[in-house]
């Protein structure tokens, strides 16, 4: 059995909710007369006391953790829980949840647009907490030193702006090389039974310490930063339940990524999941920070786990020590009533439901490898030389990367650090190359301290900075790999979809844990298995590698790091101005959408038919596009540049009414000029991958109305909406088929949908180019009464300028 060691190593609405927070935040620290409770700290205060006032809504009503958390982040628990709902008895799937969220916190490239469309609602700070983490923005290329250097100054345009909002509204400043957003979040922010939101498809990560966090886009960000509420459609729950204990060789990537192989990316969709059972008290705090961080690949709402020992015992390492016994506290503390539910207990009630239960016995698990190019294509090691061989897949392997936000922790470095050892003692060197990104200064620092990086380096590794680096496409590689040229890469990160790293569609991301990669970076081939195959030694012996082990965290707390990367936290000040360029190419200030037409659409035109993966990916690249993330005209040339024309098979090929040929984005700036709005065609799971909103800011800013595609990821539907783009989805999927490129199409029902706060029926009428025939093509729609209003103004930014403006 694998040991884990316990290191011992809306108008006057809107400025009433502004207003009203900034009453809770005076009256938290001073007063502290939010509740009548007295014993604990403020935020558990109002948890607490929106936790009564759940269960009195709810009465004896088995509840998840996961229910627990978010009902009790409620703004008005009785509307959103009774409204039809059956009385409460079907809130799953069916209620609009209008929740108050603890905090936001933003990565770099996204904070951008989000800042850009907060400074429209002319407020002087934030409602409520937030920050900002200079992550997306680091090229990874020769090491942590100089490659900080050369971001530094390539992009120190967009790190001044978003230091001078920082200053401006009172946010903290986190700089280049402190950290990945996620991993810096667990660290310093995640508590148990807070709700924060991040702009960023993996924030749920925090869910490893028991903390409901959501991936939203930048418009939904601003809602909660403004103090209103922010909606979600009440998720259904997934269960899984643990039993065992992990292996030697297995890690808990290694769950998640037998999970995504059983339930794909789009299992997940509309749901949270929720991990509980026996084995969950045999990972440590962040295993099950890796587990919830990957669950974006299936489409999750969010991921959390029951808070542990194991959670109590990173808290204190981070320095946190006062957290644990106030998470203590709260569950000791008794409300209204002498029954058991009158207590908050981070865990699910006996008795509660799951819409879906899934078991796993860990001990039966091995280590998975998923890929290439979808996170979900799922092939147990003992398998995976054969799957190779049959797909002819390559394989030499070319570069073993472990580390990033998904799995950098002190127990996945101490495990490799462990397999590095015995490899370097056999003589033996990475026949790949092998580099490492630690997820933040202070992880960084404290593997320094303790001497694993020096193993590392010694071993011939590449030390990347703190930052996302290859993980998101920021990566230039120094091996002479061209672009078109197919090659085999090892990742302990989260995604891998085509063309994601490198900018190589060629190139085959694989995931599996950092000791997979690792040592296969060793034997630099894909079909070496490191619990069965020997690698020959320079002196002709045959090596075989020891199974990993590592600390759960250091035997002294964790290091704070270089004072440089340390967080800047300070007021707002009014007086600070905010550093945008008149001339930059890498920041524009936003002009706001049209309205909706008093009408339905009518003269659009289908710019292009998709067929297969369409991701936030292929509908705005990121890499070196990430430069762009501020200056919406600039960053739009690279509209669904990826996508595959279902008629042609043809990438980033569309072709106008007369027949000519262009590229995607140019075509649609070509209508954008001579006012003709267009809609895109699209298979399963559109917009699938990051919480990436420019994937809906440009296809809007070029002229799209509506996307209609047989489903849609969750992050992206509720993006588009918020930008003004109506979001449809066929009642029957082979009408896909019907419709084609260059048709035209118009709206019934549409604007009536919108008026009735997103009740009604839609359907389109689509006028064939080739024949002229009608054809009449029932669609459905998610729009609830909020975006509707979202839509009718033209995009949320619009309604919420409107309102502070009355204000």
């Amino acid at each position: 059995m694998r040991p884990i060691d316990i290191a011992s190593r809306s108008g006057v609405a809107l400025r009433r909710a502004f207003q009203a927070q900034q009453l809770r935040r005076v009256v938290a620290s001073s007063t502290r007369q939010y509740s009548q409770v007295s014993s604990l700290p403020p935020t558990y205060e109002k948890l607490h006391t929106k936790y009564s006032e759940v269960r009195r809504v709810l009465g004896a009503q088995r509840l998840t953790l996961a229910e627990k958390i978010l009902y009790s982040h409620l703004d008005n628990v009785e509307e959103s829980l009774l409204t039809n709902t059956n009385n409460g008895r079907d809130v799953r799937g069916k209620a609009n949840l209008k929740l108050n969220p603890d905090r936001v916190n933003m990565q770099d490239a996204s904070a951008q647009m989000a800042l850009l469309q907060f400074m429209s609602c002319n407020l002087p700070q934030t409602a409520i907490p937030a920050s900002i983490h200079c992550d997306h923005l680091i090229v990874g290329s020769r090491g942590a030193d100089d490659d900080l250097a050369a971001g530094i100054q390539t992009n120190h345009e967009v790190f001044d702006f978003l230091e001078s909002a920082a200053k401006k509204y009172g946010l903290d400043f986190w700089a280049p090389g402190a950290g990945i957003i996620h991993q810096t979040v667990l660290e310093n922010y995640a508590l148990p039974g807070l709700m924060m939101l991040g702009t960023d498809s993996h924030s749920p990560n925090a869910g490893g310490l028991s903390t409901i966090t959501i991936g939203v886009g930048g418009a939904d960000a601003v809602e909660a930063l403004v103090g209103a509420p922010w909606e979600l459609k009440a998720p259904k729950i997934l269960g899984v339940r643990l039993t065992g204990k992990l292996n030697e060789w297995v890690s808990p990537k290694d769950l998640i990524l037998h999970l995504a192989g059983l339930l794909t990316v789009r299992g997940g969709t509309g749901y949270i999941v929720e991990y509980s059972g026996p084995g969950v008290e045999t990972l440590s705090a962040t295993g099950m920070a890796t587990i919830c961080n990957m669950g974006a690949e299936i489409g999750a709402t969010t991921s959390i786990f029951p808070y542990t020992e194991a959670s109590a015992r990173y808290l204190k390492a981070t320095r946190r020590e006062q957290a644990a016994k106030n998470a203590a506290a709260l569950e000791s503390f008794p409300g209204a009533g002498a029954s058991e539910d009158a207590y908050f207990k981070f865990k699910a009630d006996e008795g509660a439901q799951y819409d879906e239960l899934i078991e796993i016995d860990l001990s039966k698990l091995e280590p998975h490898i998923n890929g290439p190019f979808t996170p979900d294509l799922s092939t147990p090691l003992s398998q995976f030389k054969t799957t190779v061989q049959e797909q002819k897949w390559p394989e030499k392997l070319s570069a073993g990367l472990i580390g990033s936000c998904t799995n950098s922790s002190y127990e996945d470095m101490t495990r490799v650090e462990s397999i590095v050892r015995a490899a370097e003692q056999a003589g033996l060197k990475p026949k790949a190359d092998f580099y490492v990104t630690p997820g933040s200064e202070q992880i960084r620092a404290t593997l320094e301290r303790d001497g694993t990086l020096d193993t590392f380096t010694k071993a011939g590794g590449i030390l990347l900075s703190n930052a996302c680096g290859p993980c998101i496409g920021q990566w230039k590689r120094q091996d002479g790999v061209e672009k078109g040229t197919l090659n085999a890469i090892l990742t302990s990160y989260n995604r891998n979809f085509r063309g994601r790293n490198d900018g190589n569609p060629e190139t085959m991301n694989f995931l599996a844990s950092p000791e997979i990669v690792t040592a296969m970076a060793y034997a630099g081939s894909t079909t070496f298995n490191p619990v069965t195959d020997t690698l020959t030694t320079p002196d002709g012996k045959q090596f075989k590698f020891p199974a990993p082990n590592g600390l759960e965290g250091p035997q002294t707390p964790y290091e704070i790091g270089k004072e440089v990367f340390k967080v800047a936290s300070q007021p707002p000040n009014p007086n600070v101005q905010v550093a945008i360029s008149p001339s930059s190419e890498r920041l524009a200030l936003l002009e706001p959408f049209d309205p909706f037409p008093e009408s339905d659409l009518s003269g659009l035109r289908v710019l292009v038919k998709i067929t297969g993966k369409c991701t936030t990916d292929t509908i705005s690249a990121a890499g070196p596009w990430l430069k762009y993330k501020g200056h919406l005209p600039n960053i739009s040339a690279n509209t669904l540049n990826t996508a595959v024309n279902a008629e042609t098979n043809e990438v980033n090929a569309a072709y106008d009414l007369d027949g000519s040929k262009h590229t995607i984005p140019d075509l649609a700036k070509k209508w954008k000029e001579i006012n003709r709005p267009w809609l895109v065609v699209a298979e399963h799971n559109y917009g699938e991958g990051s919480a990436r909103e420019h994937a809906a800011l440009q296809p809007r800013y070029l002229g799209a109305r509506i996307i209609v595609c047989k489903s849609f990821a969750r992050i992206h539907e509720t993006n588009l909406k918020k930008q003004g783009v109506v979001p449809l989805t066929f009642v029957n999927e082979k009408d896909y088929d019907l419709i084609s490129a260059g048709d035209e199409v118009a709206t019934v029902g549409l604007y009536d949908m919108l008026k009735n706060g997103g009740v009604g029926d839609v359907k389109l009428i689509v006028t064939k180019t080739d024949s002229g025939d009608k054809v009449e093509i029932p669609v459905k729609h998610q729009v609830s009464k909020d975006q509707a209003g979202f839509i009718l103004a033209g995009s949320a930014l619009n309604l919420l300028s409107k309102s502070a403006a009355r204000a």
